[in-house]
């Protein structure tokens, strides 16, 4: 494995990471912060400079850009998305890069209390010797997904800077709002305009995911009876106390984030806005299967249902709403892009992981609207959070593996 792409790897994820690109769920925008298009302006002078063809920041908020054919081949899409999650604090990010990683507990200097370590993360104590980013301890590094924006704009580079090598038709997207689920609109996929694509938006070196969530969201508003507390008795009716209700009596041993894995789906309370008079609850439901998926709805709305006959002069509204579904629907009709992958990974002697991913990705939404799209990895580890970190040498691998894969698509069909 050779290291050419190292340090481009390294200047531009440090680059990328230190600008504030948060998506918002609360805001009703295109992107939904305007701070987004300082990561795509930036994205659109690169593309320019590196000689890309077909530049185009859309109205949808996606960048858009051509590397043009050397040899016959389908027309193949990458994609990585520019938004870093709002779960944690995104603002002045100051990523470090540790060089030649010597296999001891990592500190942050804005944050001594905090502590990576190899003893917790078998993954980390894989990667001694190599360079590693993090933030500074207060904020996320913002590797998802900057570290696959990255990737791809290397890749780019190296292809447009190397005409004699042999591919097809190289389109290049990024997109706004992924983390918050609205990334991929219904005119990306004919805007893209290729025969299959890929996200570079995974994690440990190798990981090829063509099967995903399917996932929902849903919101409960609960109006309660506001009235002064002094003269309460009988008449208050307290949604905050309803809202706990709804909290308690849905399942917590078996069926959140925190008590499950594998294959096994959950209902997820992401936010509880709201007082004594009116409450909202925020919820996230995830499952490998449409049926799955579909039980978590019911029993949600059974819950709030009992809740409220228990007190009939509120008012309880439970709205579910699709987000996206597991690509592997889709997928496993045509594996063509997942194998193409997979051959590009054995290449660079890199044994292929095929888990699925406990999330989803643009490429559910675009395979869905036809495009089949599976997930690359990027190396990120810890996302969306403090301790986030990622190998540039894993970055690297990633970025190999694409430049063998649109070689190998070369002359196909």
């Amino acid at each position: 494995m050779t290291r050419i792409f190292d340090q481009e790897l390294e200047d531009r994820l440090v680059r990328y990471a230190a600008i504030d690109s948060q998506s918002d769920e609360t805001s009703a925008t295109t992107p939904s912060t305007a701070i987004q298009f300082d990561m795509l302006n930036l994205l659109v002078s690169e593309l320019q400079e590196i000689g890309a063809e077909d530049v185009t920041l859309t109205d949808y908020g996606v960048v858009l850009a051509t590397v043009p054919a050397t040899a016959p081949g389908p027309a193949i899409g990458f994609l990585a998305h520019v938004d870093t999650a709002p779960q944690f604090n995104a603002t002045g990010v100051k990523p470090r890069v540790i060089k030649g990683y010597d296999g001891t507990d990592i500190t942050f200097p804005d944050n001594p209390d905090l502590v990576l370590s190899p003893e917790k993360s078998p993954y980390l104590a894989s990667k001694q010797g190599d360079d590693l980013i993090t933030a500074s301890g207060l904020t996320l590094l913002g590797a998802d997904d900057k570290a696959g924006v990255a990737i791809v704009m290397t890749l780019a580079r190296h292809l447009l800077a190397h005409p004699d090598m042999k591919h097809p038709q190289i389109r290049l997207a990024f997109t706004p709002d992924e983390e918050i689920g609205r990334g991929v609109g219904a005119q990306l996929p004919k805007d893209l305009g290729v025969a299959f694509a890929y996200t570079l938006d995974g994690g440990d070196a190798g990981e090829i995911v063509y099967e995903s969530f399917s996932a929902d969201r849903a919101v409960v508003r609960i109006k309660g009876v506001s009235i002064h507390p002094g003269w309460a008795k009988e008449k208050l009716v307290n949604a905050a106390h309803l809202a706990a209700k709804i909290v308690q009596t849905l399942p917590q041993a078996t069926m959140t984030p925190e008590t499950t894995d594998g294959r096994e789906g959950f209902i997820h309370i992401t936010d509880m806005n709201g007082g004594s008079s009116e409450m909202e609850i925020k919820l996230i439901l995830r499952d490998f299967e449409l049926d799955g998926l579909a039980a978590k709805g019911d029993l949600l709305r059974k819950v709030c249902e009992a809740v409220q006959a228990s007190e009939p002069r509120a008012e309880i509204a439970c709205e579910i709403h699709p987000q996206y579904r597991n690509m592997r629907y889709w997928l496993e009709n045509d594996m063509t892009p997942v194998e193409l992958a997979l051959e590009a990974c054995k290449a660079h002697g890199i044994a292929p992981i095929t888990a699925p991913i406990r999330g989803g990705t643009d490429g559910s939404r675009l395979t869905e609207f036809g495009v089949p799209t599976p997930n690359i990895f990027t190396g990120m580890q810890n996302v969306h959070g403090p301790l986030e970190w990622i190998s540039v040498q894993d970055m690297a691998k990633a970025t190999d593996v694409c430049l063998t894969l649109v070689q190998m698509a070369a002359g196909k069909d």
